[in-house]
């Protein structure tokens, strides 16, 4: 029988497998991102089957393997002892069984240094004593061959299934590894003049999800909205609003700090970070492959229309769906808002549940298997904003009340009285339900004598994506296509002293997302301390959007080639879009008698640089170059490169422009002299 055996020579194979987990270890501390640590356990796993081959094999474990192995686990465990930003105790604190932060701040909550130390020891702890085991066993002789044989055996599979235990129960959440900007935070939010009172207008600010342009019946739905149309009807509505993203949560983002989401790593979808043993769980290690910078979701060191809003003496309350993190600096209390009622995720994912949370401690009302059945989520989320509503007028207290309903995104449900009574099927009794409330809250405004004293929003985060109508916009949800991204934009305020302009119109110029921000805080009045700056937004960082006021008031341009609309996916911009006055396109084309140029004053160029064929027959192919006149072609039909090649260029070029000036700046950091 050929003897199990340590073998410590310098075979080159095993040498260069060490190599890789010192490299990893160094790699995990060096660049500190949760995507290197992933890869040191992926490369733990195929170690441990490495060394199993090799004793099955050669009879041999290989001491060079051994140390590459440790290596790279040393290197995962000291980084998030470290550098984590939980407690340390991973899969452990799994949200399905019930955790919740305030409940179990030790567990869930961000810990410290022995909490992280004690938690990450024990979850390698079962992997650290299967790989000394099998290194004192191959090293020592056994009096039977045979037991050490069995032995080395048991102690490989164990070693295997404890790497593979590693990978379900590790940590995954860690520090954010870039640029912060908390000094500019604390020094605006400071100086935000405090002297809000009942003379103030109130926000209600309704962000609906996955809500089509079509979807309303004031922009031609088949079927009645007439709680969502009196806001447009007593107020405006603008026919060119856009999201600043065409999903989930980078909208938000974008809409919470008036910012673009590149400048914050959320240029995707947040994906839960509630950390649950089970291996179908995908959505646990999403964040740490999709999101840059180790985020998890908007950064703490935004600051969010909350933030700016509280600081001015507003109470501020957020109902319905956050989707913007889950844990420590992403939890919504953690960003500006007093008090949140919702899910911290969207409803298709899983963990799925509804919160009560007050100063980033949270605890779940309902239990944790709602994602079962929904059909009670639009009363719930309007009986705790009605309640919290009517605590703040009876404080005679001025508030921003943000309605983010996770309506109509899928799998849409509908309460018992609605289900079925439309005859248009579930989505549309979804959206006729949540319609149906919002009356009740308007006439509970009323009730209360504070609705001529809001200012009342209402848009979606982007298109449609299973179904919903765009009006036969070009594309849908997760495109940059308009289908994608624009979106009906009601706005009332019936105190407004003439700032909104006639009632009941429309505009035509364009808006998008990151204009709400510094909108509202203009609307507001917001200044800096005694007055000194009006509508007072922070100047230590790029904000990307632009008050509206001008464009609600006399429909004027906002976005021109010095503050083009993006259209972005991932980390790209794949596509550009701005308005021209067509005297300025006829300086340079005084031969063009088009009736696009002779009947309008401003046209709408949206300029794409390549994006995919939305027709899936021909998914094969790109849009590479196109330039529509949105102004007569909404539909993006027709690619005018080819009429106005200097136009095409001047919009590449400035694609160009902003795209590196986003890579040279990633958080868009303004430095203060």
């Amino acid at each position: 029988m050929k003897k199990i055996t340590l073998d410590t020579g310098k075979k080159v194979f095993p040498i260069i497998l060490m190599a890789i987990g010192v490299a990893i270890m160094l790699a995990t501390w060096i660049f500190r991102l949760n995507l290197v640590a992933i890869v040191a356990v992926l490369y733990c796993c195929i170690m441990s089957a490495v060394i199993a081959l090799s004793l099955i094999i050669k009879k041999k474990v290989y001491a060079p393997m051994i140390f590459g192995y440790a290596a790279a686990c040393i290197g995962v465990v000291v980084y998030y002892i470290i550098w984590g930003a939980d407690a340390g105790f991973g899969a452990f604190s799994s949200g399905l069984a019930g955790f919740s932060s305030a409940d179990h701040t030790w567990l869930q909550g961000e810990g410290n240094f022995f909490t992280r130390l004690l938690g990450n020891l024990l979850l390698i702890l079962p992997t650290a004593l299967c790989l000394w085991g099998l290194f004192f066993t191959a090293r020592h002789e056994f009096k039977k061959e045979g037991g050490k044989k069995a032995l080395s055996g048991v102690l490989t599979v164990c070693l295997m299934g404890a790497t593979v235990f590693y990978v379900f129960s590790m940590n995954l959440r860690s520090e954010p590894n870039t640029e912060r900007m908390w000094d500019g935070q604390e020094d605006y939010l400071n100086n935000v003049d405090n002297t809000a009172d009942s003379d103030s207008p109130n926000v209600l600010v309704i962000l609906m999800d996955d809500l089509g342009y079509g979807d309303i019946s004031l922009n031609g739905a088949i079927y009645d909205t007439p709680n969502i149309d009196s806001i447009g009807e007593n107020g405006l509505s603008l026919s060119n609003f856009y999201s600043s993203y065409s999903v989930c949560s980078p909208a938000r983002f974008a809409a919470m700090t008036g910012r673009y989401p590149y400048r914050g790593y959320a240029d995707n979808v947040v994906y839960p970070t509630v950390n649950t043993l089970s291996p179908l769980a995908t959505t646990r290690v999403f964040n740490a492959i999709e999101m840059g910078g180790n985020a998890d979701g908007m950064l703490g060191d935004e600051i969010t229309i909350a933030e700016t809003f509280k600081a001015a003496g507003y109470s501020t309350g957020l109902f319905g769906k956050w989707h913007l993190g889950d844990y420590g600096e992403y939890l919504p209390t953690n960003q500006g808002f007093d008090y949140f009622y919702g899910s911290h995720y969207v409803n298709d994912m899983t963990p799925f549940y509804h919160v009560s949370e007050e100063n980033g401690e949270y605890t779940i009302v309902h239990g944790t298997d709602e994602l079962k059945d929904q059909s009670m989520a639009t009363e719930w989320i309007h009986e705790e904003i009605v309640q919290w509503i009517t605590e703040q007028a009876e404080a005679d207290q001025p508030f921003l009340a943000y309605y983010t309903s996770p309506w109509p995104h899928a799998p849409v449900y509908a309460g018992d009285d609605f289900d079925g009574t439309t005859g248009l099927g579930t989505y549309v009794d979804c959206v006729t339900e949540f319609d149906y409330y919002l009356g009740i809250l308007f006439d509970t405004m009323e009730e209360l004598g504070i609705l001529e004293d809001t200012i009342i929003v209402f848009t979606s985060d982007n298109g449609p994506a299973l179904e919903g109508s765009t009006n036969e916009l070009r594309g849908g949800k997760y495109l940059a296509y308009e289908g994608g991204q624009k979106v009906p934009f009601l706005i009332r305020w019936d105190n407004d002293d003439g700032a909104l302009g006639e009632k009941g119109t429309t505009r035509e110029q364009s808006a998008t997302l990151v204009d709400l921000y510094p909108t509202l805080v203009e609307l507001c009045g917001i200044t800096g301390k005694d007055g000194t700056v009006e509508a007072y937004m922070p100047e230590d960082r790029v904000i990307d959007g632009v008050s509206m006021t001008s464009l609600l008031l006399n429909d004027e341009v906002i976005h021109d080639e010095s503050s083009p609309i993006l259209h972005m996916k991932r980390e790209d911009i794949k596509a550009i879009q701005y308005t021209m006055s067509t005297e300025e396109v006829l300086a340079m084309y005084p031969d063009y008698d088009f009736d696009v140029l002779t009947e309008n004053e401003y046209v709408t160029f949206k300029y794409f640089d390549r994006i995919q064929n939305d027709n899936s027959a021909f998914f094969d192919k790109y849009r590479t170059n196109w330039l529509h006149i949105l102004t007569d072609d909404s539909g993006e039909n027709y690619n005018r490169t080819t009429v106005y090649p200097e136009i095409a260029e001047q919009f590449h070029a400035k694609l160009d422009e902003i795209q590196e000036n986003f890579k040279s700046n990633r958080r868009g950091i303004i430095e203060l002299t």
